[in-house]
């Protein structure tokens, strides 16, 4: 690789896996790290974590200018949330007008967004993977649109308004969407 040569990459971020490449701690020895979905080179980074329940759409990336770039508000990232209970219209505007959560200690108004009710996931190549049984309780989908991205901040923003996040994916970086299958890889041209 040369000095001025950087590779790029996106995945399918599986649930149960972490966003690093190699363990660097000792508490978390037998976590599942995305090194082994792939042979990713040295230096390579994911960018805007997801976490180890969450599953979706990561960019990777050798170059740190690309990672600060796809990190900054200018551009969008899209979560598919599934939510306990059916998601009211007050809800979802309290979401888009931007609502508190906690981030270190301290309150913090998210954003406002793009929240709205989807009917279906069935066109995403997610897994099956059943959230818990439905004696308790319906569950809806929604889609939330950020251009910030906090710790936890999607599933602290559907539990501000009464609705607890039970299975979160990420379905779009920019114009880049969901098509891979779970734990696939694609090395992509620069972003």
């Amino acid at each position: 690789m040369t000095l001025n040569s950087h590779q790029h990459f996106i995945l399918h971020k599986p649930y149960n896996y972490l966003s690093q490449l190699i363990n660097n701690q000792n508490k978390r020895k037998n976590k599942n790290l995305l090194g082994a979905l792939y042979n990713f080179p040295e230096g390579t980074m994911a960018i805007g974590r997801l976490d180890e329940n969450s599953e979706g759409l990561l960019f990777l990336t050798t170059d740190g200018k690309v990672s600060e770039y796809i990190r900054s508000s200018k551009i969008e990232k899209e979560y598919y949330a599934q939510v306990d209970g059916i998601m009211t219209s007050e809800a979802l505007q309290q979401l888009q007008t931007g609502v508190d959560i906690g981030i270190n200690g301290t309150t913090y108004r998210t954003k406002p967004c793009n929240a709205q009710l989807i009917e279906s996931v069935e066109h995403l190549p997610l897994a099956k993977r059943k959230v818990r049984d439905a004696r308790h309780g319906p569950l809806s989908w929604i889609s939330i649109t950020l251009t910030e991205g906090k710790y936890r901040q999607v599933r602290k923003m559907t539990a501000a308004v009464g609705f607890p996040t039970l299975r979160l994916v990420r379905v779009r970086i920019g114009d880049i969407k969901l098509n891979l299958e779970a734990g696939e890889v694609l090395e992509v041209g620069a972003f």
